[in-house]
């Protein structure tokens, strides 16, 4: 019952910033962060009224999709990869995600586009997998991410996105500074803003759907920034083990 109180919570609280910025509520989807928790716990939240399920680690995600499909069905739940996706891991994450926040470089893109061309489906003809182009808007040593500076190198990993055919640009994602006020994450969501913005004006045929920002410690100032995917994991699940 904790956890369905947590998540209800959440939902309050990005409701009522939802509404603070003139938005619907309805625009903002929750993420929840199962990172180091068990299969049990997601399932939990699931039966919760989440619906998007988040992973960090390629590894940790696998067994754990697995068991929790194996509760509640195939596709019952959306599973998305927040973390740092390394390229020697593409093969296993176009299997296993429903989306990817975490695509940073061209050479990602292309390895994506080759497993998920790879991939069978039902229908054939490969797996068409959504994502978003990670940015390091801090400009943190310690955070992974495209540049937000350096132009032309989003530029190329936006066109090379768009010349995948099974792949489907649908945003960008950041991380802020761990900040002990959330008001100064601010700056930093609304930069990735207006970066989409800039991103959208240039490459208008595609699709600028999300803005996967904010996190427990920040999450609501996120959606008061026009956050349309909110990372959850500790205001959920807890403390981390």
């Amino acid at each position: 019952m904790r956890l369905a109180s947590n998540v209800e919570r959440v939902r309050e609280r990005i409701a009522a910033a939802a509404r603070r910025a003139g938005r619907d509520p309805g625009e903002v989807t929750l993420v929840a962060v199962a990172k180091t928790f068990p299969a049990e716990a997601a399932v939990e939240a699931y039966r919760a009224g989440v619906s998007v399920l988040g992973e960090n680690r390629v590894q940790e995600a696998g067994p754990k999709i697995a068991a929790v499909s194996a509760i509640l069905g195939q596709g019952a739940v959306a599973w998305h990869m927040v973390g740092h996706l390394q390229r020697n891991k593409a093969k296993h994450a176009v299997r296993l995600f429903d989306c990817i926040h975490s695509v940073d470089s061209v050479r990602l893109v292309k390895e994506l586009e080759k497993r998920c061309a790879a991939l069978e489906t039902a229908s054939g003809g490969g797996k068409c997998l959504p994502v978003l182009l990670e940015v390091n808007v801090s400009q943190e040593a310690s955070k992974y991410g495209l540049p937000v500076d350096d132009w032309g190198q989003l530029e190329a990993t936006v066109g090379a996105v768009l010349a995948q055919p099974h792949l489907r640009l649908q945003g960008l994602m950041t991380m802020a500074p761990v900040v002990a006020d959330p008001e100064d994450a601010r700056p930093y969501f609304r930069r990735l803003r207006r970066l989409r913005d800039a991103l959208a004006s240039r490459f208008p045929a595609a699709d600028w759907r999300h803005l996967s920002m904010g996190m427990t410690d920040d999450f609501e100032v996120a959606v008061e920034e026009g956050a349309t995917l909110v990372r959850i994991g500790r205001a959920i699940f807890g403390q981390r083990r």
